[in-house]
C-alpha cells in the first residue's frame, strides 16, 4: 500500500482468467488510516478491462454466478470481436460493472448494506492490478 494526502494505491496478484475479489478490508484500512470519519469514500480501478463494484458478500455463488452472467452476456470468444487483443469481452464486462464506485463514510464506518462488499472485478488475468482508495472529508 502507497499513502498520499487520503490517497491510497493498492496492489493485487490474480491468478485467475477472471475473479471478483473483495476488497472491503483494503478500503477499511484506508478509511482507518485516514483519520477521517465523515465523508465518501471513492474506490477506483486505473484499468479498462477491470472494475470496481459493489455487491453481496455472504455466499459465494453470488460472485460464481454473476461471474456467469457476464460470460453468457459479453462471451469471451466471439468471432464477431475485432478488437486486435482478443480481450473485447473483458472491456465489455468492465463497462457494465464501472471503473469506480463511492461510499459514505459516516462516524468512521462505511455505510454498506448487511450483506454488501466491494469488489475488484478482475476480467482480463492473470495480472497484477493496483487500484485507489481517496477519502475525502465532509
Amino acid at each position: 500500500m502507497e499513502f498520499m494526502n487520503n490517497l491510497f494505491k493498492y496492489n493485487l496478484t490474480i491468478d485467475k482468467k477472471e475473479a471478483m475479489v473483495n476488497i472491503t478490508e483494503y478500503v477499511n484500512e484506508a478509511v482507518l488510516k485516514s483519520n477521517i470519519k465523515n465523508g465518501i469514500v471513492v474506490v477506483y480501478s486505473p484499468h479498462t478491462t477491470a472494475g470496481i463494484t459493489i455487491n453481496e458478500n455472504t455466499d459465494p455463488d453470488v460472485v460464481t454466478d454473476m461471474l456467469y452472467g457476464f460470460e453468457k452476456n459479453f462471451p469471451t470468444k466471439d468471432r464477431i470481436y475485432r478488437h486486435y487483443e482478443g480481450n473485447s469481452h473483458a472491456h465489455l464486462k468492465t463497462s457494465s460493472v464501472g471503473a469506480s464506485q463511492s461510499i459514505i463514510l459516516n462516524k468512521g464506518e462505511l455505510i454498506l448494506g448487511t450483506w454488501q462488499a466491494i469488489y475488484f472485478c478482475e476480467f482480463d488475468g492473470p495480472r497484477t492490478r493496483n487500484f485507489f482508495v481517496k477519502v475525502l472529508e465532509g
